[in-house]
């Protein structure tokens, strides 16, 4: 698998629908950085993690958010 991970970012919409924010290959400090944050800063917002789901069949990690509106 080498150094990096892909990570999917999905964003839950405010009508149960699931948006794909981006996706990206993370390094494995930052995927270990994931036991200790409950938020995350992508394109200039942030977003509450909800949940992980590691996907075995693609090898990725799934991460769903859902926005900080302020």
């Amino acid at each position: 698998m080498g150094n990096d991970m892909n990570v999917i970012l999905l964003e839950k919409m405010p009508n149960g629908e699931l948006r794909e924010i981006e996706e990206r290959g993370w390094s494995m400090n930052m995927v270990a950085a994931l036991e200790h944050v409950n938020y995350l800063v992508v394109q200039g917002e942030e977003y509450e993690t909800l949940e992980g789901r590691l996907n075995v069949d693609e090898g990725k990690l799934e991460l769903l958010l859902v926005r900080i509106r302020g």
